[in-house]
């Protein structure tokens, strides 16, 4: 269901733009053990960008820059790390528990390490690191909230004991009182998306 009556049709995650020092092992580990398809690379002198399915129009990408050091480091999900501070891990999506097993075993066979299957209520994951030390899960959803209106009262969908006051309008009022603003970053963006760059 739209969040307002302005609809945006979203179509899932095009794509989610992710770091690797090392493409090769990086398409791997995403096209040969999560049997991620690999579906389109692109190149400039300063960059490899590379695409990998995860649904129909939805795809994991990453950069790997030409002769850029990168301090990388590994964090488990949900875990607090001062240098992680705008992402935390990436969930895909799968249909039922015979899947997220299915998936389990192959890792386990490509001598990852993955968790046991966790169970949050309304859906159930497990998860592991891809080669890069990106925190992963996959999941599914025991109740699908999604496609379908949204019952702000449900403390099973909604139970955090002490909304912020965003929950609370919507749970109020269906709607909410103001949205808030965004900025670029001013010196890296400034000629990034001028023409002919």
């Amino acid at each position: 269901m739209a969040a307002t009556p302005d609809t945006v049709h979203w179509r899932g995650v095009h794509h989610l733009a992710l770091v690797t020092a090392d493409m090769d092992a990086t398409v791997r580990f995403w096209h040969g053990v999560l049997d991620a398809r690999l579906v389109t690379t692109l190149a400039t002198p300063a960059f490899r960008h590379y695409f990998f399915e995860v649904a129909p129009g939805n795809t994991v990408a990453f950069f790997e820059y030409a002769g850029q050091p990168l301090e990388s480091f590994s964090k488990p999900a949900g875990v607090p790390y001062e240098k992680a501070s705008q992402f935390d891990h990436l969930s895909l999506n799968l249909p039922d528990e015979e899947a997220l097993l299915r998936l389990r075993d192959r890792l386990k066979s490509h001598d990852c390490e993955v968790t046991d299957v966790v169970d949050h209520g309304f859906l159930r994951s497990i998860y592991f690191n891809d080669n890069n030390g990106i925190a992963l899960e996959a999941s599914w959803w025991t109740t699908d909230p999604t496609g379908r209106p949204a019952d702000y009262a449900d403390e099973a969908m909604f139970s955090d004991p002490d909304p912020v006051p965003a929950v609370l309008e919507l749970r109020r009022a269906g709607t909410l009182t103001h949205t808030v603003g965004s900025r670029l970053v001013d010196e890296v963006t400034k000629d990034l998306y001028r023409a002919g760059a």
